[in-house]
Parts: C-alpha cells; sequence; structure tokens
C-alpha cells in the first residue's frame, strides 16, 4: 500500500482511479480499460514531476521523513556483505537504535555505523525511532576505536531526529556521550565517510556525520533542530514549521553551497520511496567514490583534511 504525502493527496487520487480502472477489468475480461488508465498514467506522471520540480524545504523534511524510504537496515543489507554485528557499549546495554559491525563493502573491509528507525510498529518502538541513547553513541565510539586499530575504513548512515531526550539517557551522560563521538571521528586516522538517507537531527547526527566526506540523498535533511522544535522555542507555535523549515537552510541544496555537505545523491522522481532499489544503488556508488578518493593517504594526512573541513564549513557561504 503506497503512503502518500499531504501534498500528494491529488496524486493519489489520480494513481487511485487508475489502479480502480485496472482493477475491475481484472475482474471482468469484457472490459477495455487501458486507455483510459494510461491516460491517468501520463497525467499522474506529470503531475509528480510538477510536485517534485521545485520542493520547499518544509515538503523537502516529509519526503526525508517518509515512512517507506529505505533505512539503515535496508542499505546494509543490499550494499554490504559478510556483515557481522556488534552489540553493546561494553558499559550498560546494547543500543537497538544503532546498528553497526564490521562488513565487506565491494570485497574491501570496512566498519558500518548507522541509525535505523525501524520499519513497521513493532521494530520502530524497538529501534525507538532511531533516536539513540547514550549507550548507542558509545557502541559506535567502540566500533570507531576498532577501525582506527585495524586500519578500516568507516561508512555511517545516518537517519535520526536527533538523539533521545529521555530522563535516563540524560542520567547516563547523553550530552557527554555525544560530544565523545563527535571527538571520536575527528581522531580517526582511517577514511570516515557518511550519507544522510533521511533526517539528520542535531547532535545526534553530527556525532556520527563528523567525516571527510558527507553525502546527502537529494530529499533529506541535515539540522540542529526539527522545524517544529525550532518553532517552538522561537515562536511558542509548532505549527509555524513552515516558515522555520526555510529560515533553517537544512536541505541538502542549502548544506552544500554553505560547505556542510559534500555530495548531493540524486533520488527518483517521487522520492527514494518510489524506487528504493536505484536510491541504494546510487548510495553504493556514492560510498564507493568517496572511499575511493582516500585511496593512498596517510593516516596524518587524512586525519588533518578532516579538521580542515570543519574548520571551513560556512565560509563559502558567508563569501556569497
Amino acid at each position: 500500500m503506497t503512503h502518500y504525502l499531504e501534498f500528494e493527496k491529488s496524486l493519489a487520487e489520480i494513481e487511485g482511479k487508475a489502479e480502480e480502472l485496472r482493477a475491475m477489468a481484472r475482474d471482468n475480461s469484457e472490459m477495455d480499460v487501458e486507455k483510459e488508465a494510461s491516460a491517468l498514467d501520463k497525467k499522474a506522471a506529470d503531475l509528480l514531476n510538477s510536485l517534485y520540480s521545485g520542493l520547499s524545504a518544509w515538503r523537502k523534511c516529509q519526503v526525508a521523513r517518509h515512512p517507506d524510504r529505505p533505512h539503515c537496515k535496508d542499505y546494509i543489507d543490499a550494499l554490504f556483505t559478510d556483515y557481522t554485528p556488534l552489540a553493546g557499549d561494553r558499559n550498560f546495554a546494547d543500543d537497538h537504535a544503532v546498528m553497526g559491525g564490521l562488513a565487506r563493502f565491494k570485497g574491501r573491509a570496512v566498519v558500518v555505523i548507522g541509525q535505523e528507525k525501524g520499519s513497521d510498529t513493532k521494530t520502530r518502538i524497538e529501534r525507538n525511532f532511531g533516536m539513540a541513547r547514550p549507550e548507542g553513541y558509545r557502541k559506535a565510539i567502540r566500533l570507531m576505536a576498532l577501525a582506527d586499530r585495524f586500519g578500516l575504513p568507516v561508512v555511517t548512515l545516518v537517519d535520526t531526529p536527533g538523539a533521545y531526550p529521555g530522563k535516563g539517557a540524560e542520567e547516563r551522560g547523553q550530552s557527554e556521550a555525544i560530544a565523545r563521538s563527535t571527538e571520536k571521528c575527528l581522531q580517526l586516522r582511517v577514511p570516515v565517510v557518511s550519507v544522510i538517507i533521511g533526517e539528520g537531527g542535531s547532535g545526534g547526527a553530527v556525532a556520527f556525520a563528523t567525516a571527510n566526506q558527507v553525502a546527502m540523498l537529494e530529499h533529506s535533511i541535515y539540522s540542529v533542530i526539527t522545524p517544529e522544535g525550532c518553532a517552538s522555542i522561537l515562536w511558542k507555535d509548532a505549527n509555524r514549521m513552515v516558515e522555520a523549515a526555510e529560515a533553517l537552510r537544512l536541505t541538502a541544496q542549502h548544506l552544500k553551497e554553505l560547505g556542510v555537505c559534500d555530495r548531493i545523491i540524486p533520488e527518483p522522481l517521487g522520492g527514494a520511496h518510489r524506487d528504493p532499489q536505484a536510491t541504494l544503488r546510487a548510495v553504493g556508488k556514492a560510498i564507493e567514490e568517496m572511499l575511493a578518493d582516500h585511496d593512498g593517504k596517510s593516516g596524518d594526512t587524512i586525519r588533518a583534511e578532516r579538521r580542515r573541513k570543519y574548520l571551513n564549513i560556512g565560509s563559502q557561504g558567508l563569501a556569497a
């Protein structure tokens, strides 16, 4: 069943009518509805192109959060082989919002780490909707240290509305764990490449995406706070999230201008959820190219380049 976003209601009606006609024809072999259905298909295709040709920042937020977008587990299953998950932070517990372990990417040994939101009600609750607790970040730190010790590149897949803000998480040092994870990213002498596959929310995303290169899917978002949270703080009105989304400059296109994002990965027309396999292939190609950019570089050079990148962030936008 297709999940349509709020701004896709007219598209849902057209595609629904086309499917209804074809369903009637399947029940009655004498009916010939293909001409009418094809006309509706064309109308739907034109409308889809129109809707996605100039998405606003808020609509991009909606697409980035679409429940049918490929999630971290989908990317790991499709792009990595010999994946061996490693669990726990060796301190408190295992955080199911964070996936990570050893794997091979196109035959190359790597460490892959990412946030998993879950794909249905049961797994979303189990994964805490991709919102990691301190033990999730400490697990990531442990995996990054392992990668550094054995000279393995790190690939991170970011998809989270932000770190979990619960009482227990705060008691166990949430902010400290996020800061340590960000620090560990900056210390590594191996390449770190990151892809924002959906939402990149606040420090919870930065802790995984402080990388040599950051790629963003075309309709993904990356920001210090959600538009709803921003509107609540600034105007005491979460309903002004559309205005906040524009002000935050959280789209891949805005962040490319600022130097936060290094490359934008095109999505299929209508978003990643319309053609997940094409999206998975595009992300795989981007990861391959980003890793290849660091082949032959020394550990000191890789670390120095990463630190320089973050010192220079924003200079392009300020100069413009």
